[in-house]
């Protein structure tokens, strides 16, 4: 049988440990935050300070971007589980189609834009532009798997997304 001391003690620890979570929670929210406004900076830092390579300026940029978006829907990801204690498995995979779309336009970039890759970086260029497609059409068919799940259950424990 368990002592009312031990179960306080057991209690206090429980508490402090889960406070510590959430402050590394908001530390993880708060440091995706200050990475995609460094990101966002320097991208556009390089694409003022790079005119005389617009082409590939455009895509650096576009694929700075991107990332920042990923970024900043990570934290809200973060941040909406510390608000509701429930993992939001709508915006993870919205980002990783955001992920998958990203590494799709690098690849054709780089296809589009080298005029003489060689083979072994066009085969490679050709099988990440084909698993990013892959990716983002699983992903695409897992938002489908949960809308569908949603409207059998009445639209029930809905996440806000």
């Amino acid at each position: 049988m368990e002592r009312p001391a031990d179960s306080d003690a057991a209690g206090t620890v429980g508490r402090a440990f889960a406070a510590v979570i959430v402050v590394v929670e908001y530390a993880v929210a708060i440091s995706l935050l200050l990475v995609a406004a460094i990101v966002l900076v320097r991208t556009l830092v390089t694409f003022f300070d790079h005119w005389s390579n617009f082409s590939q300026t455009v895509v650096a940029t576009i694929d700075g971007i991107l990332v920042v978006v990923i970024l900043v829907d990570l934290s809200q990801s973060v941040y909406g589980h510390l608000r509701s204690a429930v993992i939001p498995v709508r915006p993870l995979l919205v980002i990783g189609i955001l992920a998958g779309v990203r590494d799709i336009l690098s690849a054709s970039a780089r296809l589009t834009l080298a005029s003489n890759l060689p083979n072994f970086h066009f085969n490679e260029t050709l099988i990440s532009l084909s698993v990013g497609v892959g990716v983002v059409i699983t992903l695409i068919g897992g938002l489908f798997v949960l809308a569908r799940s949603d409207v059998s259950r009445g639209g029930e424990d809905r996440e806000s997304s």
